[in-house]
């Protein structure tokens, strides 16, 4: 139970972060925030942990903050401000991957400590990254263009839950086979293959359901966008 109560935890710090981010820094912060979560979600990823008898990797509640910022910028700025976090994190990703291969070419002086480390971690980067790119690129268009529509559909103030569960709910599960498909198949045997695949998007829908409350608190908030 220690996993699941650490991953309690580990939810709400990153959706208080998330929350004091845009009270900070406003629009900005959300662009921010999109581009440090699309990096970090991917280093998380290579570990592997175990819960209720079930594998799965770590990035799912970070990446998870991704929709909420979409959304967010959907519901108080408009489909094209989210349409341009999107690709302001796909090129986040990118640039990150570049730069990280780049690291590792670099031969290192006979005492160093750290190339070890950063091969393990940035050394599936490429895969993990193409994984994300592709998964990223599809899942979150599909998710803005479905919030959207469910704006149309259900405009009131007090359906934004549908609009951010339902768009999560479609959007999750197609990043979800896109990237585990990509990133992970051939590299685990099939049956753990599956419980990752499963646990991620579990993983993500629950913890995108679990952070509606904090994009209530985020819509309401008075933020200084000068």
């Amino acid at each position: 139970m220690f996993n699941f109560w650490i991953g309690v935890l580990f939810a709400l710090v990153n959706f208080g972060l998330f929350l004091l981010c845009y009270r900070l820094f406003g629009r900005m912060g959300l662009y921010a925030w999109i581009g440090m979560a699309t990096v970090l979600a991917n280093i998380q990823v290579v570990k592997t942990i175990e819960m209720f008898g079930l594998v799965m990797t770590l990035g799912n509640t970070i990446y998870a903050s991704i929709y909420l910022v979409s959304d967010l910028l959907n519901e108080k700025y408009g489909e094209r401000e989210a349409k341009k976090a999107v690709w302001f994190g796909f090129f986040t990703l990118i640039a990150a991957t570049i730069i990280m291969q780049l690291v590792l070419v670099f031969e290192p002086q006979e005492t160093d400590i750290a190339q070890g480390s950063l091969q393990t971690i940035f050394g599936l980067m490429p895969k993990v990254a193409l994984g994300s790119l592709c998964a990223y690129f599809v899942s979150q268009f599909v998710d803005v263009k479905i919030y959207s529509w469910l704006k149309k559909k259900c405009p009131g103030r007090n359906q934004l839950w549908i609009r951010n569960n339902g768009s999560t709910l479609f959007s999750q599960l197609l990043d979800s086979v896109t990237f585990c498909t990509i990133a992970f198949l051939g590299e685990f045997p099939m049956d753990v293959w599956w419980q990752i695949l499963l646990t991620t998007y579990l993983i993500k829908f629950v913890v995108s359901a679990a952070s509606t409350p904090f994009l209530y608190i985020a819509r309401n908030m008075k933020v200084d966008e000068s």
